[in-house]
């Protein structure tokens, strides 16, 4: 069987578990290959197909993403790796980006990244900003190793640290959980945001680290914890922005006002609140 056969049954057989059948094949197949997908679509249509690829066409059958199994995802134009420690990069999170962007006003400074996962965000912006320098706090062990790969793969291992960190414990020696942090121009954070009885994707649901997807009922425990703190967190004139569930603006405006700031909601390329922004 040809590439170009092999890719025409796969995305038949992938058109019952996802909505991007096609293009799953094509990445699959170009990760089997060992070649970009343009490389693929360009120069070897008629070569055999691989002998791995049906293996990798299962996994996806069974809903495991693509990007766990190729174990890389493109973010903002740039590719991570990634894997079930960390939740995927999402093209909503790109709207958080070009917030936290906006935002920064000062050619150099500080960024602390809340729950950095697979570090996509902080890296980001660190690659957008070359005066910047920033730090990631993760509770994984495994997410802090994998951001940190990440950082040397983009050549942004001198300008980003990575640490544990966990805003949902006291610290025993009873200092505030965020006070070994640098004070910050811009504190940025996709914390935990979906409700606990959330009808998810199978995608998601099984596969995806879930202490990065819930956060209680409403979805809002941990905004609960960070927006208090981040007037300690900020200089003078500093900024946040967090990322927020659809249905969430109100309620994360509502905290960040009780905390002092001014809350802009940024809306995403489908028209839904996507990204708050406290100054």
């Amino acid at each position: 069987m040809t590439i170009a056969e092999a890719l025409r049954e796969a995305a038949a057989r992938l058109a019952a578990t996802s909505d991007t059948a096609r293009l799953d094949a094509e990445l699959l197949m170009a990760h089997a290959l060992g070649v970009t997908r343009s490389q693929m679509l360009l120069r070897h249509m008629q070569a055999p197909s691989p002998c791995p690829f049906e293996s990798l066409v299962a996994r996806r059958a069974g809903h495991e993403p693509v990007a766990y199994i190729t174990g890389t995802c493109e973010f903002y134009g740039r590719e991570f790796r990634v894997g079930p420690e960390v939740l995927i990069p999402r093209s909503d999170s790109e709207t958080v980006i070009e917030a936290a962007l906006d935002a920064l006003g000062r050619e150099a400074g500080a960024i602390v990244d809340l729950g950095t996962g697979s570090g996509a965000l902080l890296l980001t912006l660190l690659a957008e900003r070359d005066g910047f320098t920033g730090i990631g706090l993760d509770r994984s062990e495994e997410a802090l190793r994998i951001a940190r790969d990440n950082a040397q793969h983009l050549g942004l291992a001198t300008r980003a640290q990575f640490q544990a960190g966990d805003w949902t414990r006291s610290d025993a020696s009873g200092d505030a959980w965020y006070a070994g942090l640098p004070l910050a121009d811009l504190v940025i954070a996709n914390p935990p945001y979906v409700e606990d009885d959330a009808d998810l994707a199978p995608d998601v649901r099984d596969f995806e680290p879930a202490g990065a997807l819930f956060a209680g009922p409403e979805g809002l425990d941990d905004y609960r914890i960070i927006v208090p703190a981040l007037p300690a967190m900020l200089r003078d004139g500093g900024v946040a922005v967090l990322e927020i569930g659809a249905t969430q603006g109100e309620a994360v405006r509502a905290l960040g006002e009780a905390a002092g700031f001014a809350v802009e909601i940024r809306l995403d390329l489908a028209n839904r609140p996507r990204a708050a922004i406290l100054s």
